[in-house]
């Protein structure tokens, strides 16, 4: 596995993945010399997608892959993200109300709007029975 420019890495998913998720892509920030600030939104925009592939993208309790890869091309980082679970859109989530007092917003899709924010374009596709993830953030400076 490269840390130049690109990372590619092959979690099972089992929760405790987190961790060396988290430790390769401060791996790849530093050795691309990316900023913390981007650093700490991709860590906490594929922790949230894990998660939810994790706990709620498998029908059975098999062992499965989550393949990421990300890359670097001048000030843009892709990250794209394969997984083999149930079909799964997450654009087709709608946003939460932001403005109802906590007691009355729904459960639910909190964490995948932090995400839509943090990244400047998100794109789904089920291609091959996997759900085929890509986000794009642009570096500043």
């Amino acid at each position: 596995m490269s840390l130049k420019e690109e990372m590619h890495v092959q979690l099972r998913n089992h929760l405790s993945e987190l961790e060396r998720l988290a430790n390769l892509l401060e791996k790849f920030g530093e050795v691309n010399h990316l900023p913390l600030k981007a650093i700490m939104d991709i860590n906490l925009a594929l922790d949230e997608i894990f998660t939810n592939i994790v706990s709620y993208g498998f029908e059975d309790d098999n062992e499965h892959f989550i393949n990421i890869h990300i890359s670097k091309v001048g000030k843009e980082l892709t990250i794209k993200i394969e997984d083999s679970g149930v079909p799964f859109n997450p654009l087709e989530v709608p946003d939460p109300e932001l403005n109802l007092p906590l007691e009355e917003r729904t459960i639910g899709g909190l964490g995948i709007h932090f995400v839509k924010n943090m990244v400047q374009k998100i794109k789904y596709e089920r291609l091959q029975d996997k759900n085929v993830l890509v986000l794009k953030k642009i570096l500043d400076s």
